[in-house]
């Protein structure tokens, strides 16, 4: 069984709808101009909502990004719960692993803008990401049989290297565009499988 995540609350059908439309509106801005040209006034004037209606749903600017993460995170975990595999249920879990550190590097790299966004300026605001990530990797280390001593810390380091500081300043000093590139992700998710094909010895 994968580990299960945090249901959104229920929604109002009007409210649901004005927050899919506010987030549909800010993902085209985001794609015609970047993240910097996205503002309350801007999102919205362009979703055809008054201004009031933004600011109850999301706050300050930053929680606009924070929404846009919420929706794709929780699009990825659902990917991983009852998606195909190898990411999916049904393959081998050390495959699993490996694909789920493939996976997870390119969603982060990608989404690295967003992810900078969604800081509030009087602070950093904590991401949710590892509530799911450090069971979800912890669940596939047990489901391999590697025999180890101790799988909840090695899940915990496993998922500093994929969610941690490290990845950001590598993405901060190398910026990605895309898997294309020549190529801070595919860097990144062939140095994870290395690792974890190590750590099951094949």
């Amino acid at each position: 069984m994968d580990v299960p995540f945090g249901k959104p609350p229920v929604e109002r059908a009007d409210a649901a709808r004005n927050r899919e439309a506010l987030l549909c509106t800010a993902r085209a801005m985001i794609a015609e101009a970047g993240v910097d040209r996205v503002t309350m006034d801007g999102l919205a004037e362009r979703a055809g909502l008054g201004k009031g209606t933004v600011f109850r749903r999301f706050g300050t600017r930053a929680g606009i990004f924070r929404a846009l993460l919420d929706a794709e995170e929780h699009c990825f975990q659902a990917q991983v719960m009852s998606g195909p595999p190898p990411l999916g249920p049904g393959a081998d879990p050390i495959d699993r692993l490996i694909a789920y550190g493939r996976e997870r590097t390119f969603f982060l790299l990608e989404r690295q803008d967003i992810a900078r966004a969604a800081v509030e300026r009087k602070g950093p605001v904590a991401s949710a990401a590892p509530v799911f990530t450090q069971p979800h990797i912890r669940m596939l280390l047990k489901q391999a049989g590697l025999g180890l001593a101790d799988p909840d810390t090695l899940a915990f380091q496993l998922t500093s290297a994929l969610e941690g500081p490290p990845l950001v300043v590598m993405a901060m000093e190398r910026p990605a565009s895309g898997r294309c590139e020549g190529d801070l992700g595919t860097l990144l998710a062939d140095g994870w499988q290395t690792l974890i094909e190590r750590l099951a010895r094949r």
